[in-house]
């Protein structure tokens, strides 16, 4: 039992997937585990997949109350203790970094560079919500891959569209469950392979 939470506590921890945000990435339902060492031993990259706690209500009333905890499955790691008062997006900007759509082609550009965003589902625009915002350190700028159907940072630039590392609770590393679904989740890091360091991109805008 002591492992059991021990690990929970301090090494991965479950996250159920209750929303559409991130398909086809990850399905209603489907269960993942969170790496929260990497989070303590470091900051997130782009591209990775976090889970984190409502920065600035995020989260109607309603969205909350609609969480049942259940003490067998939170034990057993197939959901989380908490999930009700958290979410799960991607990772597109860290600090420093400024974030723009789109480009003639309809691109996100990360420091000035377009990217191809391969974990988007085909024919899925990068962004329907046209803005340029710039990170502030220690924070991200976070998008579900669902964009269509995503709450994510670009809805909430009238309070705080940012999400502070402080409230990042680890990274998504593995699909456990069901186990259809079962598959290890990586950083995409071609996505990002060229976005150049900030003040490189900055200066060369």
């Amino acid at each position: 039992i002591l492992a059991v939470l021990g690990f929970h506590s301090f090494i991965a921890k479950p996250f159920y997937i209750p929303s559409e945000s991130m398909m086809t990435t990850l399905q209603v339902d489907d269960r993942v585990l969170v790496n929260q060492l990497a989070h303590r031993f470091g900051p997130a990259d782009r591209g990775d997949i976090i889970v984190f706690d409502d920065p600035d209500h995020w989260l109607s009333a309603a969205e909350t109350a609609e969480h049942t905890p259940n003490p067998v499955l939170e034990f057993i790691g197939l959901a989380p203790a908490d999930s009700g008062n958290q979410l799960i997006k991607r990772v597109i900007g860290v600090g420093g970094d400024t974030i723009r759509c789109c480009d003639a082609e309809g691109r996100l550009l990360v420091n000035g560079e377009p990217i191809d965003e391969t974990y988007l589902d085909e024919g899925t625009a990068p962004s329907e919500v046209e803005f340029e915002v710039t990170v502030p350190e220690g924070h991200y700028w976070v998008m579900g891959d669902n964009r269509s159907n995503s709450a994510d940072s670009r809805y909430h630039m009238d309070t705080d569209p940012f999400v502070a590392e402080d409230d990042v609770v680890g990274t998504v590393f593995l699909i456990n469950w069901p186990f259809k679904h079962f598959s290890w989740v990586s950083t995409p890091d071609k996505v990002f392979a060229d976005v150049p360091d900030t003040a490189e991109g900055l200066s060369g805008n």
